[in-house]
C-alpha cells in the first residue's frame, strides 16, 4: 500500500473532519485558510486515494448501556494460513467484537468486547468466541474505567 504524502493544508483538513465531518466544505476552508475550491478538491482526492474511508457517526457506548469492556488474550491450536483466515472470518461475524488484533507474542489475538453487562459477557464468550475455529485458550481482563479511548487518528 502506498503511503500518502500530506502537507500542513492536508493535516489541518484532516484534522478538522475529525472533530466534525459534519462541518461545511466552507467552515473547514476558513478555519484552515485556504478558499473553498482548493479544500474540496483536496478532499476529494484523499477520499479517491482512500485516506478518508467513510464518514460514521460517534455513538456513546455509556448512553447505550454497553459500559462492559473486555479485553481477550486469545490462543489458537493451529496458526497455519488457512487456520488464521478461517479465525478472521469468524470473528468478524462477531457484533460485540469491537476490535481484534493478530499479536506477536506470548498469544494470537487480542481481542476488545463491549457488551452490556458480565452476563451478557458470558454469554459471548460461551456461545460465540469459544466455538471459533481452531481457538485452544483465552484469558479475559475486564476494564475498570476508560481513561483513554481514542476516536481520531494523530496526524503528527
Amino acid at each position: 500500500m502506498k503511503q500518502t504524502t500530506l502537507d500542513n493544508y492536508d493535516r489541518r483538513i484532516l484534522a478538522e473532519l475529525q472533530h466534525d465531518a459534519r462541518q461545511s466544505v466552507a467552515q473547514i476552508a476558513r478555519n484552515v485558510g485556504l478558499s473553498k475550491t482548493p479544500v474540496a478538491a483536496r478532499i476529494k482526492k484523499m477520499e479517491a486515494d482512500g485516506l478518508i474511508t467513510g464518514y460514521r457517526a460517534l455513538l456513546s457506548p455509556l448512553h447505550l448501556g454497553l459500559s462492559h469492556v473486555s479485553y481477550i488474550e486469545l490462543r489458537l491450536s493451529d496458526t497455519r494460513e488457512a487456520a488464521l483466515r478461517a479465525f478472521n472470518t469468524a470473528v468478524r461475524a462477531i457484533p460485540e467484537v469491537e476490535e481484534c488484533y493478530m499479536i506477536a507474542g506470548g498469544f494470537d489475538y487480542l481481542i476488545k468486547i463491549r457488551t452490556h453487562d458480565m452476563a451478557a459477557y458470558r454469554r459471548v464468550m460461551t456461545e460465540s468466541l469459544s466455538s471459533l475455529p481452531y481457538v485452544a485458550a483465552t484469558s479475559t481482563y475486564v476494564a475498570m474505567e476508560a481513561v483513554v479511548e481514542a476516536t481520531q487518528v494523530a496526524l503528527e
